[in-house]
């Protein structure tokens, strides 16, 4: 439950810090239930719909040395966006900054988490 936690955690601040240095990504964060959401949302988009828009578009991602992967990055952000009111994405090129910039600030804060499970 901790780790889901820290998890949800990761997502909201990679989510506010690509809102907060890319322009056309906004967050709505006086509300912090709609944070939040935006977070659960998003992860839920990259642990459940993320493995299957990769299988298919696999010939895709293969072609572009692994660059259309940006793009179905970018598509989950303007997903979350389309679904909630907290989080606004204006455009192709600020979702695909935006995935770039929460893809390296996840990597980076998932580091001082750890995977293992507790037995």
């Amino acid at each position: 439950m901790i780790k889901l936690i820290l998890r949800l955690l990761i997502n909201a601040a990679s989510i506010w810090v690509a809102a907060h240095f890319i322009d056309g990504i906004t967050l709505d964060t006086n509300n912090l239930v709609g944070v939040a959401i935006v977070a659960l949302i998003f992860g839920f988009a990259n642990a459940i719909i993320k493995p299957i828009l990769k299988f298919f578009s696999f010939p895709f991602i293969v072609l572009s040395l692994g660059l259309f992967t940006l793009l179905i990055n970018a598509a989950l952000l303007w997903g979350t966006a389309a679904l909630t009111s907290a989080l606004s994405v204006q455009g192709l090129m600020p979702a695909v900054f935006g995935s770039i910039i929460i893809g390296l600030v996840s990597w980076v804060l998932s580091i001082f988490v750890d995977d293992k499970d507790d037995d």
